[in-house]
Protein backbone atom coordinates (compact mmCIF):
# COMPACT_ATOMS: atom_id res chain seq x y z
CA UNK A 1 0.00 0.00 0.00
CA UNK A 2 2.80 1.93 0.78
CA UNK A 3 4.79 1.69 -2.36
CA UNK A 4 1.16 2.70 -4.34
CA UNK A 5 0.72 5.65 -2.41
CA UNK A 6 4.52 6.74 -3.05
CA UNK A 7 4.19 5.82 -6.65
CA UNK A 8 1.12 8.24 -6.82
CA UNK A 9 2.93 11.02 -5.33
CA UNK A 10 5.79 10.05 -7.31
CA UNK A 11 3.62 10.66 -10.75
CA UNK A 12 1.87 13.55 -9.92
CA UNK A 13 4.73 15.76 -8.70
CA UNK A 14 6.19 14.69 -12.63
CA UNK A 15 5.73 18.33 -14.47
CA UNK A 16 3.99 18.11 -17.42
CA UNK A 17 6.22 18.36 -21.03
CA UNK A 18 5.90 21.87 -22.13
CA UNK A 19 4.34 22.89 -25.23
CA UNK A 20 7.06 23.62 -27.93
CA UNK A 21 5.26 26.28 -29.27
CA UNK A 22 4.31 27.99 -26.02
CA UNK A 23 8.14 27.65 -25.05
CA UNK A 24 9.24 29.10 -28.36
CA UNK A 25 7.08 32.38 -27.65
CA UNK A 26 8.04 32.60 -24.24
CA UNK A 27 11.76 32.23 -25.36
CA UNK A 28 11.43 35.49 -27.95
CA UNK A 29 9.86 37.69 -25.35
CA UNK A 30 12.82 36.58 -22.75
CA UNK A 31 14.95 37.47 -26.20
CA UNK A 32 12.88 41.06 -26.60
CA UNK A 33 13.91 41.76 -23.32
CA UNK A 34 17.53 40.90 -23.03
CA UNK A 35 18.85 41.45 -26.92
CA UNK A 36 16.77 44.66 -26.88
CA UNK A 37 19.10 45.90 -23.93
CA UNK A 38 22.10 44.23 -25.83
CA UNK A 39 21.27 46.22 -28.79
CA UNK A 40 20.00 49.57 -27.46
CA UNK A 41 16.51 49.66 -28.30
CA UNK A 42 14.00 50.27 -26.43
CA UNK A 43 11.01 49.79 -28.39
CA UNK A 44 12.09 46.21 -28.22
CA UNK A 45 12.04 45.83 -24.39
CA UNK A 46 8.84 47.77 -23.92
CA UNK A 47 7.35 45.61 -26.03
CA UNK A 48 8.22 42.77 -23.78
CA UNK A 49 7.26 44.40 -20.59
CA UNK A 50 3.71 44.35 -18.77
CA UNK A 51 2.89 48.38 -18.44
CA UNK A 52 3.08 47.43 -14.72
CA UNK A 53 6.26 45.52 -14.52
CA UNK A 54 7.78 45.23 -11.39
CA UNK A 55 11.44 44.39 -11.75
CA UNK A 56 13.67 44.03 -8.35
CA UNK A 57 16.91 42.89 -6.97
CA UNK A 58 17.85 42.18 -3.45
CA UNK A 59 20.02 44.73 -2.27
CA UNK A 60 21.92 45.88 1.01
CA UNK A 61 20.65 48.77 2.87
CA UNK A 62 22.10 49.33 6.58
CA UNK A 63 18.87 51.29 7.52
CA UNK A 64 16.19 48.16 5.40
CA UNK A 65 16.29 44.95 6.88
CA UNK A 66 14.74 43.08 3.64
CA UNK A 67 16.17 45.84 0.95
CA UNK A 68 14.77 45.66 -2.58
CA UNK A 69 15.74 47.67 -5.46
CA UNK A 70 12.96 48.64 -7.28
CA UNK A 71 12.58 49.48 -11.35
CA UNK A 72 9.44 49.99 -13.48
CA UNK A 73 8.95 49.83 -17.11
CA UNK A 74 9.61 53.08 -17.32
CA UNK A 75 13.04 53.25 -15.72
CA UNK A 76 14.07 50.16 -17.84
CA UNK A 77 12.94 51.45 -21.39
CA UNK A 78 14.58 54.91 -20.11
CA UNK A 79 18.42 53.17 -19.38
CA UNK A 80 18.10 51.08 -22.44
CA UNK A 81 17.66 54.13 -24.62
CA UNK A 82 20.78 55.39 -23.07
CA UNK A 83 22.55 52.57 -23.60
CA UNK A 84 23.32 50.85 -20.45
CA UNK A 85 23.62 47.62 -21.36
CA UNK A 86 24.54 48.01 -25.01
CA UNK A 87 27.20 45.73 -25.86
CA UNK A 88 28.55 44.76 -29.45
CA UNK A 89 27.30 41.79 -30.78
CA UNK A 90 30.34 39.85 -31.36
CA UNK A 91 30.29 39.55 -27.20
CA UNK A 92 26.93 38.97 -26.55
CA UNK A 93 26.34 35.21 -24.66
CA UNK A 94 22.99 34.94 -23.35
CA UNK A 95 20.99 32.18 -22.37
CA UNK A 96 16.75 31.86 -21.81
CA UNK A 97 15.14 28.50 -20.14
CA UNK A 98 11.76 28.78 -19.58
CA UNK A 99 10.90 26.58 -16.35
CA UNK A 100 7.24 25.92 -16.63
CA UNK A 101 3.99 26.74 -17.80
CA UNK A 102 0.84 27.18 -16.11
CA UNK A 103 -2.28 28.01 -17.85
CA UNK A 104 -1.76 32.02 -18.20
CA UNK A 105 1.29 31.58 -16.09
CA UNK A 106 4.99 31.22 -17.03
CA UNK A 107 8.67 31.21 -15.26
CA UNK A 108 11.91 31.67 -17.23
CA UNK A 109 15.45 32.47 -16.58
CA UNK A 110 18.20 34.90 -18.26
CA UNK A 111 21.37 34.92 -17.94
CA UNK A 112 24.15 37.30 -19.76
CA UNK A 113 28.04 37.66 -18.09
CA UNK A 114 26.19 40.43 -16.07
CA UNK A 115 22.79 39.55 -14.72
CA UNK A 116 20.57 36.58 -14.05
CA UNK A 117 16.94 37.28 -14.23
CA UNK A 118 14.04 35.13 -13.11
CA UNK A 119 10.88 36.29 -14.66
CA UNK A 120 7.28 36.00 -13.98
CA UNK A 121 5.41 36.16 -17.33
CA UNK A 122 1.31 35.99 -18.35
CA UNK A 123 -0.24 35.64 -21.74
CA UNK A 124 -2.55 38.04 -22.54
CA UNK A 125 -4.73 36.30 -25.58
CA UNK A 126 -2.25 35.36 -27.47
CA UNK A 127 0.66 37.40 -26.10
CA UNK A 128 3.15 37.02 -23.34
CA UNK A 129 4.77 39.47 -21.61
CA UNK A 130 7.30 39.69 -18.45
CA UNK A 131 5.33 41.23 -15.59
CA UNK A 132 7.93 40.36 -12.42
CA UNK A 133 11.77 40.23 -12.81
CA UNK A 134 13.67 39.41 -10.27
CA UNK A 135 17.36 39.96 -11.02
CA UNK A 136 20.62 38.97 -9.40
CA UNK A 137 23.70 41.50 -10.66
CA UNK A 138 26.89 39.04 -11.06
CA UNK A 139 29.66 40.31 -8.98
CA UNK A 140 32.22 42.45 -11.95
CA UNK A 141 35.51 39.92 -11.88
Amino acid sequence: MFAALFAAVALAATPAPLDPAEVKAIEAVAYDYVDGQLEGDPARVARSLHPDLAKRAVTTDPDEKLALRRMSKAELVQLTREGALKTPKDQWSRSVRVLDIAGNAAVARVETPWFVDYFHLGRFGDRWVIVNALWYPKPKS
